[in-house]
């Protein structure tokens, strides 16, 4: 008898220990989420120019090649 009870206070203890386990996870995710400098969207945003080089700007509206246009070196 008395190893049945000792089962069943060793598995309310394991359940505690994930439970508590499980809020100690939340809260340093909650940590994260607001110490994250983040930014959103407009920050991973990056803009290729027509060198092929990697930029944060945007391209000047005239420069940019509309869809259905592909650019051609001179003389092919």
């Amino acid at each position: 008898m008395a190893r049945k009870t000792n089962y069943s206070f060793q598995k309310s203890e394991r359940e505690k220990t994930r439970l508590k386990k499980r809020k100690e996870k939340e809260q340093k995710k909650q940590l994260r989420r607001e110490n994250s400098p983040g930014g959103g969207l407009d920050n991973m945003i990056a803009y290729v120019d027509k060198f092929g080089n990697i930029t944060s700007e945007p391209p000047a509206e005239d420069a940019a090649i509309k869809p259905g246009e592909t650019e051609t070196a001179p003389g092919r």
